[in-house]
């Protein structure tokens, strides 16, 4: 399987809380749900497409309790939401050790062993959402085989960023690009090589 990392970024690369403005208020962020003015068809559609056809979801603990919170519940018909149910969800986490959602598995504490094991199986896609801690720890280890990147025309100028000092010199290629009518681009990146 692929690790296909899945994100909404800002153009000064910050990730955290994109969805709600009370999702993470860690540091004082007060700019969550950043982006609700973007969304549009073309998002929407590429969202739902690309957790469609995932076969995972690699999550760390805070992006997990939020999805537990925001879509085991919603509307079991729609089918994105019905995969995310229904796919195995792999939760990062040393304190939540007993979690709640449907077809979820908690990886032990060699993230890169296990993560490597889940590469090794069947083909498809793993996806990570959101998750930025997670995200560098992948890229360390040189985990991540595309990044798949909607880029918000947003400057937020704090918050989390899914990239930090000490990322791993990677090389990629822009394997597909789409811009969406309220100015989002959403970009491939597939993983060439790591110096």
């Amino acid at each position: 399987m692929s690790v296909v990392v899945i994100n909404f970024i800002s153009l000064d690369g910050v990730v955290q809380a994109p969805l709600r403005a009370d999702e993470d208020t860690d540091g004082g962020f007060a700019n969550g749900g950043w982006v609700q003015p973007y969304m549009d068809e073309t998002v929407a559609r590429f969202m739902g497409t690309a957790t469609s056809n995932a076969q995972g979801m690699l999550l760390g603990r805070r992006t997990y309790e939020n999805f537990v919170a925001d879509w085991e519940q919603t509307d079991p018909t729609e089918p994105a939401i019905a995969a995310m149910n229904r796919m195995p969800k792999y939760l990062v986490s040393r304190t939540l050790t007993d979690p709640s959602w449907h077809n979820t598995v908690r990886l032990g504490p060699d993230l890169p062993a296990e993560v490597q094991r889940l590469r090794s199986g069947e083909s498809g896609e793993i996806v990570v959402f959101g998750s930025a801690q997670l995200v560098r720890a992948l890229n360390q280890d040189d985990l991540v085989d595309e990044y798949r990147l909607l880029t918000f025309p947003l400057l937020l100028g704090s918050g989390k960023r899914m990239f930090g000092d000490g990322a791993r010199l990677t090389h990629f290629e822009v394997s597909s690009s789409l811009l969406s009518n309220t100015g989002v681009t959403i970009t491939n990146y597939r993983r060439l090589r790591s110096d």
